[in-house]
């Protein structure tokens, strides 16, 4: 099935101004890093007559650096309100406020000798990439047809790649990456906001929202004749009245109220779960470390940007292709597939660092590893869309994003102390985490693919019912047994 012109430009739009910022200020930050802190040391002679100390100056700059981190959790805990309030569509257009206020800042900082600048400036690139990383998927996940819905969901691990290498790219000395361009460098972020602001008004809202949200019909038509195609509007719509007859009487949900719901309980397991180990699989580990783990694998400090950008490459490519075969081998097969070959990564990373000095082929071995994170992390935003039903699902991605907000801080802390008590066999950890997961989707999560929105319920609401009776049935046994 090909899709219908207009939904692939609508994914770019969204895109491009969403999840590609989360992936551009992931990487961005980490070219300039000598000449930030020189200008850290120069601002700080110039305003107290002293050289600023080792500490203090690790100190700030881990702090422009991880404030990023907080900055994405204030913006997943608000996104999903947003979403509601302001539509899926409307929200990734207002969102675009964070990022142009970002870029002028940090561009300023460099001119009015300003660090605080570019910490206020990565705590708004932070949000920013937190409402996107809520909403773009919500809004994907509602746009497409469910023929399509997690090649078109991929966008979102795509869109985050492309701008990992982007990023990387454009920090290389032959690019932006001379200390007299770093504040051009680091708001370099307009651009991707200006091109959203230009291209998604012409693409309509979400039709799921237009309808059951908004009670908005001839929106939804409207909506889904452009994005869909006369040929497959009435099934989609048809579709979607029948999500919006599953729930009649049921209003937007809280994200507390999802815990203390038993109806959603496996659900909600299965995307904490997933956005836990999503950032706990060792491989994310390496975008924070990326330096450190290379020298260590003994690839000379001179190439080891030109790595990063190869990993980053490759990273890019692997996306695509689990792009184009998400609907031919469904969403359990590439996640599972993912984790294990994780698993895999997390044993040749011990290797190469444990042969090391055996052959100059081993520390180059590291670089192939890192590539299969994308594989799992783009299913686990399909899922998020797809296990929960339109009033529960801005709540679920609220829940699922905060998670994977503090799994990304909590895996930049502890990663170097993991680093030092383990040394060469640090990803054991982390192949334990991702071996458990593969066992728990291959056992427990169902397959969603060309399955609708009501399917998918139904099939879960199936499960807990088992469930429920073995567990019923485990207390009657328990009960009449004679003591």
């Amino acid at each position: 099935l090909l899709p219908n012109k207009s939904l692939p430009l609508a994914v770019f739009a969204a895109c491009v101004g969403g999840t590609f910022q989360y992936g551009y200020n992931i990487s961005i930050i980490n070219g300039p890093t000598k000449y930030v802190q020189n200008f850290i040391n120069h601002t700080w002679m110039e305003r107290y007559h002293t050289n600023i100390s080792e500490n203090g100056l690790t100190l700030l700059w881990s702090t422009i650096v991880s404030i990023f981190t907080l900055g994405g959790l204030i913006g997943v805990s608000i996104g999903g309100t947003l979403s509601v309030r302001l539509g899926r569509k409307g929200t990734l257009l207002t969102n675009n406020i964070f990022s142009l206020t970002a870029a002028l800042l940090m561009g300023l900082s460099s001119t009015a000798g300003s660090f605080e600048l570019l910490i206020i400036g990565r705590l708004l690139c932070g949000v920013n990439a937190g409402i996107a990383l809520c909403v773009q998927p919500l809004y994907l996940g509602e746009i497409a047809p469910t023929a399509l819905r997690g090649a078109t969901g991929m966008g979102t691990s795509v869109f985050i790649t492309g701008g990992i290498l982007t990023g990387q790219v454009m920090g290389l000395k032959e690019v932006l990456g001379k200390e007299e361009y770093w504040p051009i460098l680091l708001s370099t972020t307009f651009i991707p906001a200006v091109l959203q602001l230009i291209i998604l008004p012409w693409f309509p809202e979400s039709p799921r929202y237009l309808l059951i949200d908004k009670g908005d019909d001839e929106g939804c038509k409207k909506a889904l004749r452009q994005l869909h195609g006369l040929s497959e509007c009435d099934a989609a719509l048809e579709d979607i009245k029948k999500e919006r007859n599953n729930l009649v009487g049921f209003h937007a949900r809280k994200p507390w109220e999802l815990f203390s719901d038993g109806s959603v309980r496996w659900q909600l397991l299965t995307i904490v779960l997933l956005n836990m180990a999503q950032q706990l699989n060792g491989i994310n580990a390496i975008y924070f470390y990326a330096d450190y783990v290379f020298r260590q694998s003994g690839i000379p400090s001179e190439r080891i940007p030109y790595a990063t950008v190869g990993t980053g490459a490759c990273e890019c490519i692997t996306a695509l292709t689990c792009g184009l075969l998400i609907e031919c081998l469904g969403r359990k097969v590439l996640i599972t597939g993912g984790y294990i070959l994780m698993s895999v990564c997390c044993i040749l990373f011990t290797l190469t660092l444990t042969f090391q000095d055996v052959s100059p082929i081993f520390p180059y071995l590291s670089m192939a590893c890192e590539p299969f994170s994308s594989m799992s992390s783009g299913v686990t935003n399909i899922l998020t869309a797809e296990l929960f039903t339109q009033t529960a699902r801005p709540a679920a991605f609220m829940i699922s994003g905060s998670i994977n907000w503090l799994s990304f801080f909590f895996i930049g802390l502890i990663f170097p102390f993991i680093v030092l008590g383990f040394q060469q066999y640090c990803f054991l950890v982390f192949l334990m985490v991702c071996s458990l997961v593969a066992i728990y989707i291959f056992f427990v999560v169902p397959e969603t693919k060309n399955k609708t929105f009501v399917e998918i319920q139904k099939d879960f609401q199936s499960f807990n019912k088992r469930k429920s009776r073995g567990s019923d049935g485990a207390s009657s046994i328990l009960l009449s047994t004679p003591l």
